[in-house]
């Protein structure tokens, strides 16, 4: 048993009655949308948000009604938002899966997401905590932004790593930290409190490692991730790996190079030009080292707020290394 399996064996009661009253959640009268939403979940992922939520719970020492509300509340959200950005991007599969707009269309696909938001909203409202409805009001607000500004900046922009990383903060690690926010306020804890601050940098940290390693993938073909290799270059989205390969300027191909990554539409030769370039130039070895620094830094953290060992604490330290050594 891996490390994070033993986090999800440990966490599986909470994890059974989160599941359950998510499904509670998105009962409806409608037979298309229970039919569609029941496909959807068929494919459920590692729930790594939700788990967040209940490890800061845990770690605090406080898990109740409030904890569970809060944590379906993100898990819709998340879920809201993938159906949502399948539409966006016109992606037709996700993990292997076909996506609902691939499934139905992108009509159907957009309802359902909105169902999802609706959803995420109505829980975070029976935590009876405005700042856990505030947290995920917030998080809409954060994620959406995010989309639009790896927009923007595929569109108009000259690519570059603070711009990148603004915009990892939005579109991904701005929901690790609303997760041990929610965590958190449930169990009772104020804002103004060193270990709230903590664990809302580690979980600022893993959402950046996460984000990383994702845009890794997209570097190197394989049916895990559900995705084909250079997905995010046809959609203009520049990532680190070719961000750093693009600052040696005194690579004789860094003119053509540079010149590609600022093309609005690239052709699949020039595609694989850019990945190897990235490659064979140090770019893949610079962002896990950049996710190494940054997980070091979290459990550094994590340590100084959270002393004393703990089970909780070593679970939290275990995830962030699942997450920069992930396979998919």
């Amino acid at each position: 048993m891996t490390r994070f399996q033993n986090i999800q064996s440990t966490l599986a009661p909470d994890l059974r009655k989160l599941n359950e009253l998510i499904l509670s959640a998105l009962s409806s009268p409608n037979e298309l949308m229970n039919r569609v939403i029941a496909t959807f979940l068929e494919r459920k992922g590692k729930q790594i948000r939700p788990m967040l939520v209940l490890l800061a719970g845990k770690i605090l020492g406080n898990v109740n009604e409030r904890t569970m509300h809060g944590a379906a509340a993100v898990e819709l959200l998340h879920n809201a938002s993938l159906i949502h950005d399948d539409v966006v991007d016109d992606t037709v599969t996700r993990r292997g899966a076909a996506t609902i707009n691939g499934l139905w269309d992108n009509h159907l696909a957009v309802l359902v997401g909105d169902f999802f938001l609706s959803s995420a909203l109505l829980q975070s409202v029976h935590t009876g905590n405005i700042r856990i409805v505030e947290s995920i009001s917030n998080l809409g607000r954060l994620l959406s932004i995010g989309e639009l500004d790896e927009i923007y900046n595929a569109r108009y922009a000259d690519p570059s790593e603070k711009s990148y990383f603004e915009i990892i903060y939005r579109k991904t690690a701005s929901l690790f930290i609303s997760c041990v926010e929610i965590g958190a306020i449930a169990a009772g804890i104020d804002s103004d409190d060193p270990r709230y601050e903590a664990l809302r940098e580690y979980a600022r940290l893993l959402g950046l490692c996460f984000q990383i390693r994702d845009d890794i993938f997209d570097y190197f073909p394989d049916a895990k991730i559900g995705k084909p290799t250079g997905n995010d270059l046809r959609e203009g989205k520049i990532t680190l790996p070719l961000l750093h390969a693009l600052t040696l300027t005194g690579h004789p191909d860094h003119p053509q190079m540079a010149a590609l990554a600022r093309k609005e539409l690239l052709e699949p030769a020039e595609i694989d030009m850019l990945i190897n370039f990235a490659v064979e130039n140090g770019g893949i070895e610079y962002a896990r080292q950049t996710m190494q620094r940054m997980a070091s830094e979290a459990t550094e953290t994590l340590c100084n707020a959270f002393p004393e060992p703990s089970p909780w604490r070593d679970d939290f330290i275990a995830l962030i290394s699942h997450v920069i050594d992930r396979e998919y």
